[in-house]
């Protein structure tokens, strides 16, 4: 039977690999639905350690799985995402990205590394556990319409299907060696809102003929803004934010078209559905106040993000004996948001945190951001809790 003190002990004899590894993967990103090369890198250690998987899924995802003793007993399942951000690197780091204008900074190399190290260990003791491990590892991650919903749409959540099914994230609010937890709902929805406005321009001294354009976009935003304030339920934070208004006129000219691009975002999917409704309402209305027409586009984005109790419960208690009762926290919700949701919606899910900041080594860079960086010792209680929890679920 495995134990954590031999996943501890076997984790630590990979830990240089698992670095190389990783500084591969960070020093070759590749953005959203391009990730090519970085499915290639993971198949081909995936054959050189003898794991069977299927590449191509929903794009450039790969999914395999690894049957234990009775393999059809239980079946869970452990995911990672691939895909890297539009964000050039300032790290003076030996594997600084290589890729202009792309970088991991949301710790997504990690993520692959810790889920290759859990497989290969898992795939060199089949013997000692019973039931089948789904492994995924899903691209575009970070761009709507999200690589979840592609591999979902392909089957990667059948034959065999998952009880269960398992994420980690880096989390640079907790140091590393520690672990956090959140039942129930925990992230949240998010939709990009497009707004257009358009009317007659004109020469700003001759009101009488041209539509006032850049007025009627001004209030619809401040109108959508309070409808937010007052209507929004009371349980949980709603999130509206415009971060583009783009009205190309000057001092004395109104232009014939506004722009207008943010972000909605909330934990409640009957007021999520109820707001996108207000927005084209309201748009309208406004808009047909200065004898102006909207045009709203509203690309929804990834639902909110529910931990199922009982798998995370469960999975906050195993981790606590890999990686020790005080290294374990409670989380608190987030209005950011993750693809991973789309998994949850059909497979009781766990989606947990993995600390990587490091205070006195200066690793304290948020996620997204151009210096982010994590402290490489996390990989170990990645990979060795991410073994941990699959072979624990699968006892359970």
């Amino acid at each position: 039977m495995i134990n954590p003190k031999e996943i501890k002990n076997a984790v630590r004899e990979m830990t240089d690999e698992l670095i190389k590894i990783r500084r591969y993967l960070h020093a070759n990103p590749e953005l959203s639905f391009e990730e090519s090369n970085t499915s290639h890198y993971i198949s081909t250690l995936l054959y050189e350690w003898g794991i069977d998987h299927k590449s191509g899924i929903g794009g450039y995802g790969i999914v395999g799985v690894l049957e234990g003793k009775n393999p059809d007993k239980k079946i869970i399942a452990l995911r990672a995402d691939m895909d890297a951000l539009p964000i050039q690197e300032l790290n003076a780091v030996d594997y600084k990205s290589l890729n202009e204008g792309v970088m991991h900074a949301c710790g997504h190399d990690v993520h692959m590394t810790c889920l290759l190290g859990a497989l290969k260990y898992l795939n060199q003791n089949l013997g000692k556990f019973e039931g089948s491990i789904k492994f995924i590892f899903q691209p575009a991650e970070e761009m709507l319409p999200g690589g979840a919903i592609k591999m979902i749409e392909e089957g990667v959540l059948e034959n065999p299907k998952p009880e269960l099914i398992i994420a980690q994230h880096v989390f640079p609010e907790l140091e590393a060696g520690k672990l956090g937890f959140k039942s129930g709902i925990y992230m949240a929805s998010s939709d990009e809102i497009n707004l257009k406005v358009i009317g007659r321009g004109g020469h700003a001294a001759i009101p009488e003929r041209y539509d006032y354009t850049v007025m009627a976009a001004s209030k619809i935003m401040v109108k959508l803004y309070e409808v937010v304030q007052d209507e929004k339920p009371k349980d949980f934070p709603s999130v509206l934010a415009f971060g583009e208004f783009l009205a190309k006129g000057a001092y004395n000219v109104i232009p014939s078209e506004v722009n207008i691009s943010g972000t909605f975002r909330t934990f409640n999917e009957d007021w999520r559905r109820k707001f996108q409704s207000l927005i084209i309402e309201i748009s309208t209305q406004v808009a047909n106040e200065f004898n102006c027409l909207a045009e709203v586009n509203i690309k929804k984005g990834y639902p909110v993000l529910v931990n199922n109790k009982a798998v995370t419960e469960a999975s906050k208690e195993f981790s606590k004996e890999i990686a020790g009762d005080g290294n374990v926290e409670e989380l608190k919700i987030r209005t950011t948001v993750e693809d991973f949701a789309r998994f949850a919606e059909i497979v009781p899910a766990c989606f947990y945190r993995l600390g990587i900041a490091n205070k006195e080594k200066g690793i304290v860079s948020n996620l997204h951001t151009n210096t982010f960086n994590v402290d490489e010792s996390a990989i170990e209680t990645g990979v060795a809790t991410m073994i941990w929890l699959a072979v624990s679920h699968l006892s359970k």
